[in-house]
């Protein structure tokens, strides 16, 4: 339902008139759209789709279907690129072949807010290239692309963030993301973001719980705070970190049972912040520090704001928690003028620090980055054997606590079924979504998806945790 300003209640104003023609000659259309990349640029896939659903248009799973195609880009590493690429090139069949149904194919994200002159060129089928600040104009730009049927290329902006309430999930309904913040300003020396999503940004306090209140309303029991750097929320409007400010008013949101931190850096992590995980009943005890490596002239040399003294007393402190915290985080493997010696001071870490999640990735060579100049470049093959051998301590890290989960009787919440296992399986609190290990499970009575239930841990099978249902 419309309200004065001319749009439902679920978004910020847009043009009326333009509202009016869309719902009307855009309403029988399907909308496919492919979400690419990190679980941020999730979220700003479901800001599109909301705007898209405040004006009448039907989604739909299947291309075949889709009388536009959105492809939201990832542009972080060249995996990444390549994959978006591949998901262009695979769409633009539909666009280029006239007997299919696709009117319009639109790319947006990291990809064309960094390379939109490039890719026009390489994608001559894409009819509209819209860069990190123009989802709130998507409505407008798509009515503008079929009254003038001319190709659209808009990028660069003010850097708003949008404000969205009532935003369409696209995950599990039982939980969902949300986004405090966006831009960053480490300037790692390997990363492109600060070029592509500009100087970080907070969103305002009032938008993000109105935002969260609505996720919780529509069923999600569990928050993922995200951002680029989530523990610097606040930072660039008062000069220190708000975040415990807004994890304590998130808590009290009704019917909310966990709330999740992911990125934070570890420069930033304090005693206030560990004390909140520690005392606050809907914190995960859990907490993602990316950390990259632990030599001091690579942590240096990455421009990272820590050094090796620094991350041991950090994680030492989380370890002597009255609580059990557990430590996600990633490591960098073959950074430029990585020597055997350092790497093999990063395996020693891994496997002395004894941290529960740890998720390994090459260095990858990206233009316009201070490393990406460096001479002293790793080869593949040196980057691939060292990727596996870390891969392999942290292996016997990860039995090794998980063998102390045996016996214990953990909340997890329930997420489906493997057939193949014919077990069902969930997450504890220490465990986030698509990233980390699983709990499988069994139940002697009929279990509902979303739902918590005690399980009680028999045994390890790999990564993941085994156990059954435990009836009161």
């Amino acid at each position: 339902m419309l309200n004065s300003k001319g749009i439902s209640s679920n978004v910020e104003t847009i043009d009326t008139d333009v509202l009016k023609v869309m719902k009307k000659k855009r309403k029988n259309m399907l909308v496919g759209v492919i979400s690419l990349g990190c679980d941020k640029n999730r979220v700003d896939t479901e800001i599109m789709l909301t705007y898209l659903r405040a004006a009448g248009y039907n989604f739909t799973s299947d291309a075949a279907n889709a009388d536009i195609i959105i492809i939201n880009t990832c542009g972080f590493i060249k995996s990444a690129r390549d994959e978006s690429m591949d998901a262009i090139n695979e769409m633009s069949e539909y666009r280029k072949d006239p007997n299919k149904r696709c009117q319009r194919l639109i790319v947006t994200g990291c990809m064309p807010q960094k390379w939109s002159g490039e890719m026009r060129e390489e994608f001559p089928e894409v009819d509209i290239f819209l860069g990190i600040d123009q989802y709130p104009d998507i409505l407008k730009i798509i009515n503008t692309s079929f009254e003038k049927d001319k190709k659209i290329v808009k990028v660069g902006g003010t850097n708003t963030l949008p404000n969205v309430r009532d935003r369409m999930v696209t995950t599990p309904s039982h939980y969902a993301y949300l986004k405090i913040a966006d831009g960053c300003d480490n300037f790692c020396t390997f990363c492109t973001i600060p070029y592509i999503r500009g100087r970080f940004r907070s969103r305002d306090l009032d938008d993000i719980l109105e935002e969260a209140s609505s996720l919780v309303r529509n069923g999600a029991s569990e928050i993922i705070i995200v951002a680029q750097d989530t523990t610097r929320y606040g930072y660039d409007k008062s000069g220190k970190s708000r975040l415990v400010k807004l994890i304590r008013k998130i808590s009290a949101i009704k019917n909310l049972k966990w709330i999740r931190l992911l990125y934070c850096y570890p420069e930033m992590i304090d005693d206030e912040l560990l004390n909140e995980i520690v005392n606050n009943p809907k914190v995960c005890k859990y907490i993602d520090i990316p950390l990259q490596h632990i030599s001091n002239n690579i942590l240096k040399r990455m421009n990272r704001h820590v050094n090796q003294k620094d991350i041991l007393n950090l994680v030492g402190r989380i370890k002597k928690l009255p609580v059990y915290v557990a430590i996600r985080t990633t490591m960098m493997i073959g950074f430029p003028g990585e020597t055997d010696e350092q790497f093999e001071e990063l395996c020693k870490f891994v496997e002395e620090s004894k941290l529960m999640h740890v998720g390994f990735f090459t260095y990858s060579r990206e233009e316009g980055t201070v490393a990406g100049d460096f001479k002293d470049q790793i080869s593949e093959e040196i980057k691939k054997k060292r990727l596996l051998k870390i891969v392999k301590v942290q292996q016997k890290v990860v039995a090794e606590i998980n063998k102390k989960f045996v016996g214990k009787t953990l909340d997890v919440i329930y997420e489906g079924i493997d057939y193949e296992k014919q077990m069902f399986f969930g997450r504890c609190q220490y465990q986030t979504p698509e990233a980390d290990s699983l709990i499988f499970f069994k139940s002697k009575v009929p279990i509902e998806i979303g739902k918590f239930y005690k399980v009680k841990i028999k045994k390890v099978r790999g990564y993941d945790l085994q156990g059954e249902i435990v009836y009161e």
